[in-house]
């Protein structure tokens, strides 16, 4: 009789996408990311789609690399008992996480960082309002 494949656990999925999310943020590929920890992309790939768990220390060393902290991986997890303001961040994150997965999205995330200025990229967060609230009164 064949056994049954066992699900990954929800927790282990969200995990793996946020580090999916965070390594596309920094145009980090998944060679480099497994590379600096001492392993192939191919494990890269299970930690992502959750099929193997992150072990806590490979966590922290993932958290290092990417410079997030290690509860960025946690944020919005399944699961999670939120009150009621958890759920405006919720759909606030998984906005952001739409945003991001668009080709458009991560290229101006990309450039945007690259802006040392300050002063630039307010001017450029104000354009971006401006040209919304143009296309909204159309």
């Amino acid at each position: 009789m064949m056994e049954n494949k066992k699900k990954p656990n929800p927790i282990d999925i969200h995990v793996g996408s946020r580090i999916r999310l965070r390594r596309t943020m920094l145009g980090m590929s998944q060679e480099k990311l497994g590379e600096s920890l001492g392993i192939t992309f191919q494990q890269i790939q299970k930690y992502e789609k959750g099929t193997n768990r992150v072990g806590a220390s490979r966590l922290q060393n993932i958290s290092s690399i990417l410079n997030v902290p290690v509860s960025f991986f946690f944020e919005d997890a399944p699961g999670e008992n939120t009150g009621a303001s958890g759920l405006a961040e919720a759909s606030s994150s998984n906005y952001v996480v739409d945003f991001l997965s668009s080709s458009e999205g991560l290229q101006l995330n990309r450039a945007f960082v690259k802006i040392n200025d300050p002063k630039v990229r307010r001017k450029l967060v104000d354009l971006v309002k401006a040209l919304a609230a143009e296309a909204e009164s159309e």
